[in-house]
């Protein structure tokens, strides 16, 4: 049910929106844990291996003991109300915008709105548009999550007060660009590859055999949030590092910390200091998240979708 079906027409627009802003809910409780350690290996200067005596994190395991150990169980989930209202909000508009533009797509042109490449594109810019309503608040996740004891920011009020007060309005869109620039290509690789792999599923997999319909759904989730992932992900290193720009003081208690004048300093200073393999700091979790947020938030959204239809259908007998 992702994306507009001409045959099916069981989904509306709005209904879209609050399956979409479900699903990101439901995922987001989930998943938690591994954003917040991608977002402190993605932050670390020093390189992530045991055998330097600077580095605070060097793998998951080690990490999440260490987190644990000295921030205690509550940690994981830091930053989680900003992320939460990223996740709710970020849903709703992708999945309503992705139906509108399928929809117009089918309606004004000759594609068909079941191509891949016509859900790269509308998928592409669906979180494009989602990405700009949401900035500020992923802004805000992004430095609860990175911040270390003692706390700079008491809750998310004081947070949005001091940024405010401090840097400007400016400081809630820092990273905007290198996220624009990746949100289209990850998240339109996202839903194309999701498309391609449900049409695939349904070749390889007989007629007969088709009652798993939500193990389908999870698996050609994680497997699309994989590549997407993959094929994108230095420009989320770049987005984080640029996120907590000004809020240098807070990472102070995790390590070396750097000051960027923009996407392409970012860019020499990581190559200089940290090398290629400072663009993929934090992939391993990113991979093992990605696999398993895209998946839950396909899995939940065809899911919920399935349920608004059923229940319409209850309705419309009842009547």
């Amino acid at each position: 049910m992702v994306g507009y079906d001409p045959e099916a027409k069981c989904v509306s627009t709005v209904e879209a929106a609050v399956a979409g802003s479900a699903s990101g809910l439901v995922t987001r409780v989930l998943i938690s844990p591994l954003d917040v350690i991608k977002i402190r290996f993605q932050l670390q200067i020093e390189q992530l291996s045991s055998r330097n005596p600077g580095a605070k994190y060097h793998g998951i395991l080690q990490a999440v003991h260490r987190i644990f150990q000295e921030e205690g169980l509550v940690a994981f989930w830091k930053g989680h109300v900003p992320a939460q209202f990223l996740s709710v909000g970020f849903g709703a508009v992708q999945f309503m915008a992705f139906e509108s533009l399928t929809k117009l797509v089918h309606n004004i042109t000759s594609y068909d709105a079941r191509d891949s490449f016509v859900h790269f594109v509308c998928g592409g810019l669906a979180a494009c548009t989602a990405t700009v309503a949401v900035q500020p608040v992923d802004t805000l996740r992004t430095r609860f999550a990175a911040q270390g004891e003692p706390k700079v920011y008491r809750n998310l009020r004081h947070a949005v007060v001091t940024m405010y007060q401090t840097e400007g309005p400016q400081a809630f869109y820092r990273g905007l660009t290198p996220t624009i620039v990746a949100i289209f290509p990850y998240a339109g690789l996202q839903f194309s590859f999701y498309n391609i792999l449900q049409q695939f599923s349904e070749w390889v997999i007989p007629a007969e055999g088709k009652k798993g319909g939500n193990v389908k759904n999870l698996v050609c989730g994680s497997c699309a949030g994989i590549i997407s992932k993959t094929l994108t992900y230095p420009l989320d290193v770049f987005k984080k590092r640029l996120q907590v720009g000004g809020f240098e003081q807070a990472r102070a208690a995790f390590g070396q910390v750097r000051i960027y004048r923009g996407l392409l300093d970012c860019i020499r200073q990581i190559i200089r200091e940290e090398g290629p393999g400072g663009f993929f700091k934090g992939l391993s979790p990113s991979l093992l998240k990605a696999a398993v947020s895209t998946g839950l938030v396909f899995f939940w959204y065809e899911l919920f979708c399935s349920l608004l239809c059923a229940l319409k259908h209850t309705d419309s007998t009842k009547r």
